[in-house]
């Protein structure tokens, strides 16, 4: 065997090892939980570092009793933008667990795993 020739069993061992710490970052971010907020807190979203939407907090003082239409359209906007916040979070998180991963494969991913 050539000095050049790849070494097969050291390239085995390297994809196994990135297999596990993807599998490793995965778990971490399915773990995580991050916070997006909209009308300065009045509507607060949680979501997993998969962004998935976990819990979804609204305050009373969101609420105007004399006028619900407004009202109803307010907290709908106020809802999306935080849930749009923290999905925004949970992208930067995913950055940076699996970004390095996607770096160590080359870039080949162009920085994207499926499913995230």
């Amino acid at each position: 065997m050539n000095p050049g020739d790849v070494n097969l069993q050291q390239l085995l061992e390297q994809a196994q090892l990135m297999q596990q710490q993807l599998v490793t970052a995965q778990q971490e971010l399915s773990d995580a939980e991050v916070e997006g907020s909209a009308g300065g807190g009045l509507v607060v979203a949680t979501v997993n570092g998969s962004g998935e939407l976990l819990d979804l907090e609204i305050s009373p003082l969101a609420i105007d009793a004399s006028d619900p239409e407004e009202t109803a359209q307010t907290i709908a906007d106020l809802v999306l933008a935080a849930v749009r916040d923290a999905v925004r979070a949970a992208g930067e998180l995913q950055q940076e667990k699996l970004g390095p991963l996607a770096q160590g494969l080359g870039g080949g991913l162009g920085g994207q795993l499926p499913g995230f």
